[in-house]
């Protein structure tokens, strides 16, 4: 089949450091084609310059057999190649009408025709088999849903080549099925489907061709079907990747962190959990469940409707995030880009604004600054590609580090996680799962919010599950099964 994309030799470098190494690939019409690398690798810059954010060094694109000179965004949007990004772009006041029309609304002697509005975008879902109200916020839809609307927008505006950024990422399994369903369509109607994500079984289970970047370069493509995971995860990393569960000192018979009959609204529903010193205790749920409200409230942002909280046997007033702080407590948000780092400021700044604060430095010189950030880096793997950048200019898997090292380092009594290995790599989701594993050997107690079964059983001693706001059991690890987990958190009771 004729590639309606073909990408030869680009090659582009930012400051001296080189991104991406004369890379090679075809997309075809009717196909899904996984871009798989680590965070890092160059999947993000190539996506950039097949959308016309960047210009290649060197190289060429090619798309329907003619040569692209300078492509632009503008110009890629009229070739029809598009972007769903994994931070999602709905303008969240409007309607998903209003969402998917948005600069194309059809108007009558300057008047916007609403009735139109509403009925093409009724076609635009309809037509990918989406069922959802156009009379509704794009607010007030799920994380799912969203990327639905900017799906069906993007192919309504003629994106016939679509790159997906972890479409599936802090998902329910069944929200993911529907992503992966559409997925589906979008290549049976032809289009090109970029694929991007670090679930290496979703990826074999939704692709049928792949192409693997490691540093800038590609090292492997090839079918789907005739790929393992091992192999997979060879190439990305260039090793084998292992992370095993290791064996950590006992819990301390102390309770380091203590939750008692939370509420807040319909979300959480008289909830409580108590971490012993050492411990890892995951709080297992539905995406967007209870487990999803937990940073706000423990973290002092904000005050639930009642309930009590302890850190190392001393209560801790709701709605005070200094109070939080106080107590010996770190909470770590899953929305790194929102909650976690100010992406203008560089990496080391952000890897010591929690100990500043603590510290109460006001000033400092930029040598003493990079002197001090050093043992973080080191610690907790952070590479740059030049040596301080803005942190958002970083990797996904750097940026998690980062805030990672920003509060792990704090000499925290008790820790609040909220899926702390959203959107990295296999090799990054390793180091984090060694990192943690090191917290709790510390004597640390630490609760983490997850989505993931797999995570839950790999970090998690003890499992309570959530579902609807309410928990409905509680496990040890051991007497436990992943499946008997999921079966749990979907269904809302014990099996």
């Amino acid at each position: 089949m004729t590639p309606v994309l073909r990408v030869r030799g680009v090659t582009k470098s930012f400051g001296g450091a080189a991104a991406l190494k004369g890379v090679d690939l075809d997309l075809r019409p009717g196909e899904i084609h996984a871009l798989m690398g680590m965070n890092g690798a160059g999947k993000s810059t190539l996506v950039q310059i097949l959308s016309g954010v960047h210009q290649p060094d060197s190289g060429t694109i090619e798309v329907d057999g003619h040569t692209q000179h300078a492509l632009t965004v503008r110009r890629a949007r009229r070739l029809g190649i598009a972007s769903v990004p994994q931070r999602r772009e709905l303008a969240t006041g409007l309607t998903v009408a209003e969402n998917i029309m948005l600069g194309d609304l059809p108007t009558r002697r300057g008047a916007v025709r609403w009735t139109a509005v509403r009925d093409e975008a009724r076609r635009a879902l309809t037509g990918l088999g989406i069922d959802i109200d156009v009379t509704r916020t794009a607010g007030s839809l799920t994380v799912a849903e969203q990327t639905m609307v900017e799906v069906a927008r993007e192919v309504r505006r003629g994106g016939r080549i679509l790159v997906l950024d972890e479409p599936t990422a802090c998902l329910s399994a069944k929200d993911a099925d529907r992503i992966r369903e559409l997925v589906r369509t979008l290549r049976d109607d032809g289009v090109a489907v970029v694929y991007i994500s670090h679930y290496i079984d979703e990826v074999l289970a939704v692709a049928d061709r792949l192409t693997v970047l490691r540093d800038g370069a590609v090292v492997a493509g090839a079918e789907a079907k005739d790929t393992d995971r091992a192999a997979l995860v060879r190439a990305m990393v260039g090793r084998d990747v292992v992370s095993i569960r290791p064996e950590r000192p006992a819990p301390k018979s102390e309770i380091g962190l203590g939750v008692h009959g939370l509420s807040h609204g319909h979300a959480v529903r008289d909830f409580g959990v108590e971490v012993r010193k050492g411990e890892i205790v995951a709080v297992l749920g539905p995406a967007g469940d209870a487990q999803s409200r937990l940073f706000d409230l423990l973290s002092g942002r904000r005050r639930p409707d009642r309930g009590e909280l302890t850190v190392d046997g001393g209560p801790v007033p709701f709605g005070r995030v200094s109070a939080s702080l106080r107590s010996g407590l770190r909470c770590v948000t899953g929305d790194r880009r929102t909650l976690g780092l100010v992406p203008a400021l560089s990496v080391d700044e952000n890897l010591m604004l929690a100990d500043d604060r603590f510290t109460r430095r006001r000033l400092h010189l930029r040598t003493a600054l990079a002197r001090r950030a050093a043992p973080l880096r080191r610690a907790y793997g952070v590479r740059a590609l030049t040596g301080n950048p803005p942190v958002g200019a970083l990797s996904g898997g750097n940026q998690q580090k980062v805030l990672l090292g920003k509060w792990l380092d704090t000499e925290p009594v008790a820790c609040f996680l909220e899926d702390p290995t959203n959107g990295v790599d296999v090799a990054a989701m390793a180091d984090i799962h060694a990192l943690l594993d090191d917290l709790a050997s510390r004597g640390v107690a630490v609760l983490l919010a997850s989505s993931s079964a797999e995570e839950v059983m790999r970090l998690a001693d003890r499992v309570v599950v959530v579902s609807a706001g309410r928990t409905v059991a509680e496990y040890d690890i051991t007497a436990v099964t992943r499946d008997e987990l999921v079966a749990t958190a979907l269904g809302g009771q014990p099996q």
